[in-house]
């Protein structure tokens, strides 16, 4: 603490109650991790900048996910490329909508005293973003020193805070002018936090990360064991190394190289392709294991019951008689059965000697499907014929009734007057006399 108290960026007054909480996904430290080792391998002078976005709600903030940021350079500072940034902002933002992610704040380097002022043009662009963008500081050194094997997370949380040059004291202030503010870091208590998603992510890595540790000191040991028994002897070339005629020492060295280059869909293939030709090694072995059994099984044996029996171990032969029974094996027939079913499955496999049984099989399969599909055809049309009969008997219903309601009335309008109706059946009567 007292480094940390030297540091004129970091502020001497402590964290309240009100402060904000910090709740930290595994995912940024992955991603800070990764970028690390990159950005060392490649062997990178720019400084390690990157973005943190997450949640906010009340006073609670949430980090969950990490990208790394575009740095330039302008009037002798280090700053981020604004329009980059924003881009890279906005894409993120596209892609994390449910739930919606924001810029939260910014991670960086710094030793453990906390951060310098270099980092401070940074902070304050990403302040123009978020007012209460936080800043995760990480060190290096701690890992380096292995300070922070089995105990605390070598990071620390900064929230910023703006405090007067004489230390918040403003009993120094003339005519109501305030004395320049400065900005000042703040360290917060944070919280691990994981999903389910997360944590087979991590259980990966470090299930990774153990494997290379260990494959790392075998190495290690085989090298050792090589020096050791090459002492006393003339001095042998390294991998790589040209001799006098031109040609490599070792031609497996540009495999060797080449295979620290595999991405992640090769190393799957080759793990795929080293299971299958376990699985057909294992295969091959069982057959001839099945095979050496039955050849060492006479066809006697196998087509007919052996009429002599093996003897008992307490009635043991005569020695002037020679058994050929005690010299062959004894018949297993839950064995034998098990052949013989393994055999009757072969052809459902389409061997080339066997594709009509397999011909045959498909085409019983295509037959009762389209037998299926037929009925299915049947019963719809004896619907719609029996809809149409239905439609049919209410339009008829309907024509029937129409004509017997127009009779009735014809049959009303007639019979109003007596002497209509009697003119009536009098002209009927003449007519049928005509005819």
């Amino acid at each position: 603490m007292a480094s940390m108290d030297l540091n004129p960026l970091i502020s001497t007054h402590k964290s309240s109650d009100s402060s904000l909480n910090i709740h930290l996904h595994p995912l940024i430290l992955l991603t800070i991790s990764d970028y690390i080792a990159r950005h060392t391998l490649r062997n990178l002078k720019s400084p390690i900048v990157g973005a943190l976005l997450g949640q906010q709600n009340g006073r609670d903030i949430t980090l969950e996910h990490a990208f790394e940021c575009q740095m330039i350079q302008d009037s002798g500072e280090t700053i981020l490329h604004q329009e980059w940034f924003n881009e890279r902002l906005q894409q993120y933002k596209d892609v994390h909508q449910d739930p919606p992610l924001d810029l939260m704040g910014w991670f960086t380097l710094t030793p453990a005293s906390g951060p310098e002022a270099l980092h401070v043009p940074i902070h304050e662009q990403i302040l123009k973003l978020n007012e209460t963008a936080v800043l995760l500081a990480f060190h290096p050194e701690s890992v380096l020193e292995g300070a922070s094997v089995g105990g605390k997370l070598p990071l620390t949380i900064y929230e910023s805070l703006y405090e007067s040059g004489e230390a918040g004291d403003r009993s120094m202030d003339i005519d109501g002018q305030e004395s320049q503010l400065d900005i000042r870091f703040r360290e917060l208590p944070y919280s691990v936090e994981t999903g389910e998603a997360e944590m087979i992510s991590v259980d990966a890595v470090a299930r990774a990360g153990g494997n290379a540790t260990a494959e790392d000191i075998t190495v290690k040991k085989v090298d050792k064991a090589q020096d050791t028994k090459g002492k006393g002897k003339a001095p042998q070339k390294p991998v790589g190394q040209v001799d006098e005629k031109g040609k490599a020492t070792s031609k497996d060295s540009k495999a060797l190289d080449d295979s620290s280059f595999l991405s992640s869909e090769d190393e799957e293939l080759i793990s795929s392709l080293n299971a299958r030709a376990n699985a057909v090694k294992m295969l091959h072995t069982r057959i001839r294991l099945l095979t050496a059994y039955l050849n060492s099984i006479p066809l006697c044996y196998l087509t007919t019951p052996n009429p002599n029996p093996a003897p008992s171990d307490t009635e043991p032969p005569p020695s002037n008689h020679t058994d050929l029974s005690t010299s062959t094996p004894q018949l297993n027939h839950p064995l034998l059965r098990s052949i013989l079913s393994l055999l009757s499955r072969l052809p459902l496999l389409l061997p080339p000697s066997h594709t009509h049984l397999f011909a045959s099989e498909t085409l019983a399969e295509k037959t009762d499907v389209q037998v299926v599909s037929l009925l299915g055809t049947l019963g719809r049309s004896v619907k719609e014929a029996r809809e149409m009969g239905r439609k049919f008997n209410v339009v008829e219903t309907a024509r029937a009734k129409g004509k017997g309601g127009f009779g009735m009335m014809s049959m009303g309008m007639g019979g109003t007057d007596g002497w209509e109706e009697g003119e009536g059946a009098a002209e009927g009567e003449a007519g049928r006399g005509m005819f």
